[in-house]
């Protein structure tokens, strides 16, 4: 059996805000984690792993488009919306400024 390498920390983060942007337009659709995980054939709690910023759970690109559909959302939407602009991570105004240090 192959070893199983860790996640990046640049894939690390890409996957909390993947999670973050699953959980909060699942919320805003109106649904529980049960029935999003069956509308996309999956265990509840492995979708609850995928949301929960505290656990980093990799998924296959079928679970993502699964979960893309079963959210009724173009799956380039869905990795748009959890991917912030490295700006907005570290702090960065427009004009090049940090927020912290005008």
């Amino acid at each position: 059996m192959a070893k199983k390498e860790p996640i990046s920390l640049v894939n690390r983060d890409r996957l909390i805000q993947m999670g973050i942007a699953i959980s909060a337009l699942r919320k805003v659709r109106g649904m529980s984690q049960e029935q999003l995980a069956e509308k996309a054939n999956m265990s509840r709690s492995h979708l609850s792993a995928i949301e929960a910023p505290n656990m980093i759970r990799s998924m296959s690109l079928e679970t993502f488009f699964n979960i893309a559909d079963a959210l009724d959302v173009d799956a380039a939407a869905l990795i748009n919306a959890a991917m912030f602009p490295d700006s907005v991570i570290k702090g960065v105004k427009s004009d090049g400024k940090s927020p912290r240090n005008p």
